[in-house]
């Protein structure tokens, strides 16, 4: 059985969770396109996991993903964490937000699983790591088809030995966050991880990277994968939660301008360039997710306020490819 016939898609396309983004309309919009649809739950609890998926299961009856981050907290001081947060203050001075001190995160992941088992969802993904055996074996004693998300071969291995059904190859274009969950991070481009997963990875491939239009999906295809994972170009769809500002500079774009950073939660991710990421960098910065949660105010009174130059607004290298409208007119453009 094809991976499109075991996901009931009509099309090659995932669209990609991408958390904060991400919203019921996108997910039921995509399901009712012909393509797998993803809630991006990575920061999420479970209570509103179970909320959002409901909100999809209400609206369409097709099968969608639910990714998931699984946890992998460095450990971090008080001081680290201290000296990260006295780093942001001119930042949340000029923002006008009340003196929070550092926090502390927390994960729900294993109450997210047990979600996603009890809404009988039919798809889950992983990102920022593998999860445990005995989280795969729930999943699969309740015939939950699982995807592991991979940036280099070797990840890609691991996923495949550890018995997952199928792999996110994640290319250096990609947009938002990296999966790397193997020291040292590498970067490869997309068609090289492609060429280097032959005869290697014998589960289905998903390619993902860089890709806004039909002729880079094709390629991908011909490459090796059965299908591809879209996140820029849904980015800016009509059922988007994005922020206007943020598709803004998306849809203004003429070549790239991303960079890679990971000044905004720790962990290096691939969006717009902006001010922050310039005078940022070489700052102190927490570990992920304590930076994330040091920057989450910062970046949500910037969103209310449009200023996109201290705004996390995640992006691929190919975002100067992609045109606005609905998820259905996107994907007919990718398709048709």
């Amino acid at each position: 059985m094809t991976l499109l016939e075991r996901l009931k898609m009509q099309w090659p396309i995932i669209q990609a969770p991408m958390a904060g983004v991400t919203t019921p309309e996108m997910v039921i919009a995509s399901a009712n396109a012909g393509i797998l649809g993803s809630i991006g739950a990575g920061y999420l609890n479970a209570d509103v996991t179970k909320a959002f998926i409901q909100a999809v299961k209400k609206e369409t009856t097709k099968p969608f993903a639910v990714n998931l981050f699984v946890p992998n907290v460095i450990n971090a001081t008080q001081q680290e964490l201290e000296e990260a947060y006295n780093v942001l203050k001119p930042y949340r001075e000029k923002l006008m937000i009340a003196d929070e001190g550092a926090l502390l995160s927390t994960t729900d992941f294993d109450a997210q699983v047990d979600v996603v088992i009890e809404e009988d969802v039919k798809v889950c993904s992983f990102t920022f790591g593998l999860p445990s055996e005995d989280v795969i074996k729930k999943l699969r004693d309740h015939d939950i088809f699982t995807i592991g998300t991979a940036t280099t071969i070797e990840e890609a291995i691991l996923v495949q030995e550890h018995g997952l059904d199928a792999v996110v190859l994640q290319g250096e274009e990609a947009g938002g966050h990296r999966g790397s969950f193997i020291e040292p991070f590498q970067l490869v481009p997309l068609q090289e991880l492609l060429l280097q997963a032959q005869g290697k990875i014998t589960i289905p491939i998903i390619a993902a990277g860089g890709i806004a239009t039909k002729e880079q999906l094709q390629h991908a295809i011909e490459a090796g994968s059965e299908a591809v994972q879209i996140g820029t170009a849904f980015v800016v769809s009509e059922e988007s939660g994005a922020p206007n500002v943020h598709k803004q500079q998306i849809l203004l774009a003429d070549e790239d301008v991303t960079a890679l950073s990971n000044v905004f939660s720790g962990k290096l991710a691939r969006g717009i360039e902006n001010d922050f990421m310039i005078f940022m960098e070489g700052n102190k910065i927490a570990p992920y997710p304590y930076q994330n949660d040091l920057t989450k105010s910062i970046r949500a009174r910037a969103q209310e306020l449009g200023y996109y130059s201290l705004m996390s607004m995640w992006a691929g290298t190919s975002l100067h490819l992609v045109e606005k409208g609905t998820v259905q007119e996107i994907v007919d453009r990718l398709t048709k």
